[in-house]
């Protein structure tokens, strides 16, 4: 099946989001392009990750569950602490990482229920995460950790969040866009901010999931990908810029004119400019984006649902995932 922009384009940029972070999960966090070239070649197509990962430095982190209602590293506990484990290590090809894993249990709940309700969201969410066998996916971000560890204190779970600000929160926006395909601009917007603020209340972040947002809802109203991200790009873009840059290869301007790591003020940048640069190529746009390296899974959340919202999803990548597209919400996109 081909997901391609009709009257709706918004599933096929959760499309994209899927794809793009499957494709990067094996070299995620690779900041040694070197290293990710030596160990993976060009990867132009799914693959499994080495159980190896040179640069990983999942050794420096740590989480020790207070009690069982912060119990979220469950049997990957053992590998934390270790050198050179990747984050990934026990995921097949065509499998997504954990958040566009939670991406998908959104799009679930949210498109059977059809509308958005935060209470009934947290209340997946906390089951996804605790629940043994959910996942198989070693590493769990930064937020995962402060959220769990602030409902094991007893805390509400509307008040876990913190003040994150790494790309990782705009992971489940274009799922939570295809949920929603009949809402209209201020109940979209309102609804992305509430949600990705339950777990990110880094005002940075919460301003890049609005302009994602916008961005969609544009595309799907039929404007062209790169007017649209000139338009709306606010503060995170300049086509002036992008125009000086774009016959220069992708990893160096993803390297030395915006970092390669997950900081929100960085990493959405990149992720606009990798979308603009590749416009009308959906294929080119996320095999750039994982070649870049750094957070590119998360990145690429952002540049494939752009691409995939502008031009579509091949065949070759929907259908190659380990676990397929959901399929749209009745009537949000046409056959």
């Amino acid at each position: 099946m081909f997901y391609a922009p009709s009257p709706d384009s918004s599933h096929a940029a959760f499309a994209g989001s899927l794809a793009a972070d499957a494709l990067a999960m094996p070299v995620h966090w690779y900041y040694d392009r070197a290293a990710l070239q030596a160990d993976y070649g060009l990867v132009d197509h799914y693959l499994k990750p080495q159980s190896r990962h040179s640069g990983s430095i999942l050794h420096r982190s740590r989480y020790l569950a207070l009690n069982e209602k912060g119990d979220i590293l469950r049997e990957q506990a053992v590998w934390w602490g270790q050198p050179e484990v990747h984050y990934h290590q026990f995921l097949q090809a065509g499998e997504n990482t954990l958040n566009l894993q939670l991406a998908r249990a959104l799009h679930a709940l949210t498109a059977r229920t059809g509308s958005y309700d935060p209470d009934v969201w947290l209340e997946c969410y906390i089951h996804f995460m605790l629940t043994p066998g959910m996942h198989r996916d070693t590493y769990v971000e930064e937020y995962h950790r402060a959220f769990f560890t602030h409902y094991a204190k007893g805390k509400n779970p509307r008040a876990c969040g913190i003040n994150d600000n790494h790309i990782g929160g705009l992971a489940q926006v274009p799922a939570l866009c295809a949920a929603l395909p009949s809402a209209d601009e201020s109940t979209l917007r309102a609804a992305v901010k509430l949600h990705v603020s339950l777990t990110h209340q880094n005002p940075g972040v919460l301003r890049a999931a609005d302009t994602l947002t916008r961005l969609l809802l544009a595309i799907k109203a039929g404007q062209p990908l790169r007017p649209a991200i000139a338009a709306l790009g606010n503060d995170f873009f300049s086509e002036k810029k992008a125009l000086s840059w774009q016959n220069q290869p992708d990893p160096l301007i993803v390297g030395q004119q915006f970092s390669s790591a997950c900081y929100i003020g960085e990493a959405f940048p990149a992720a606009l400019y990798l979308a603009w640069k590749h416009a009308g190529d959906f294929s080119a746009g996320i095999i750039a984006n994982t070649m870049c390296g750094g957070d590119n899974c998360h990145r690429g959340a952002v540049v494939g649902a752009l691409l995939g919202a502008a031009s579509g999803v091949p065949a070759r990548w929907s259908d190659e995932l380990l676990v397929p597209v959901p399929a749209a919400v009745p009537g949000a996109l046409d056959s």
